[in-house]
């Protein structure tokens, strides 16, 4: 499918927000050549700086090492929980586990 195709279909069925998704697994719908082209261009996206499209697309497509770098990128911004999700999006545990004990050690002094 070539590009244009592929956006035109994307397009009848998105949300003037974009992409919701709230579970791990990858649109199923898409094969494999298209999930390239769309994480090529979350790439190109992700390195512009427009991190709130490259992530629709990663999350779309379940790109792991893409959702774990939006995660460092909210981790970074000390916004633990919103990278928590896009770690565990990735099944990424060890970034994961990480934000689970730092969420731990903060919740264990707040109710002492």
């Amino acid at each position: 499918m070539d590009e244009n195709k592929l956006k035109s279909t994307l397009s009848a069925h998105s949300i003037p927000e974009g992409f919701i998704k709230v579970t791990d697994k990858p649109v199923q719908a898409l094969t494999s050549e298209q999930k390239a082209v769309l994480n090529r261009k979350g790439n190109v996206l992700f390195n512009e700086g427009k991190y709130d499209a490259a992530c629709r697309i990663f999350v779309t497509t379940g790109y792991s090492d893409g959702l774990v770098r939006i995660g460092d990128i909210y981790k970074k911004q000390n916004r633990d929980l919103i990278a928590l999700k896009y770690y565990i999006l990735a099944n990424n545990k060890n970034k994961s586990q990480a934000l689970y004990e730092k969420i731990a050690s903060i919740i264990s002094i707040l109710i002492k």
